[in-house]
């Protein structure tokens, strides 16, 4: 079976190199090829392709607009965009916009045919030199425990932490010894520490003495 290909880029040098890459596969021919948006979505619901080929970055209608707008005529077209964008954002908008795969324009030509062969069956294929930046952009940010304490007990650790003890703390605080006792015991919970020498490592550690 020929995997048939349309192809959609605004410069013809890189339409040109496309098929002749192209042209070393014997499973794969291009059948049509467009060098703006709007010129592919009024050609888009009488073309008869598995694959559509699309740059990110051509002028007038492209990017995700583009994509959203094939995706809306052609719901099961394949979209491989081929961009020399490889910011982790721009990759994930464009696959949240309908695509079903994204390589850099700087891949290898193996990478270009297998791209086509995977999207081509409806599998999702990313470049492999994209796939640790996706990952990297996706590790979030660590965010200090004692930065989801509660203001009340976020006073009560920044008091432990600079020396005070707890009817020093209910004092200051104006709060009964037993109040302060609960709040403790929940930051301590919410720092996982077990005891109070491990609070102060923990405040110690997070510089939050003598602040």
């Amino acid at each position: 079976m020929t995997i048939e290909v349309v192809i959609a880029d605004d410069h013809q040098l890189v339409r040109e190199g496309f098929k002749r890459i192209i042209a070393f596969a014997d499973d794969i021919d291009v059948v049509a090829e467009y060098a703006n948006g709007e010129e592919l979505l009024q050609q888009l619901p009488t073309l008869q392709c598995d694959v559509l080929l699309l740059d990110m970055s051509m002028p007038g209608c492209g990017g995700v607009e583009l994509i959203a707008s094939v995706r809306g005529q052609h719901a099961l077209l394949p979209v491989l965009v081929v961009s020399m964008h490889n910011d982790a954002q721009i990759v994930r908008r464009a696959l949240q916009a309908g695509a079903t795969g994204y390589i850099d324009k700087s891949c290898t030509t193996d990478i270009l045919i297998t791209a086509i062969r995977t999207v081509a069956t409806g599998t999702r294929f990313i470049d492999p030199c994209l796939v640790d930046v996706l990952i990297n952009d996706a590790v979030p940010i660590s965010v200090p425990k004692h930065k989801h304490l509660s203001r009340r007990e976020a006073e009560i650790l920044d008091l432990i932490a600079t020396g005070h003890s707890g009817s020093s703390i209910a004092e200051k605080l104006h709060l009964s010894p037993k109040t302060v006792s609960t709040h403790k015991k929940r930051l301590m919970q919410k720092l996982n520490v077990g005891s109070m020498a491990a609070l102060m490592q923990y405040a110690i550690a997070n510089d939050l003495v003598a602040r």
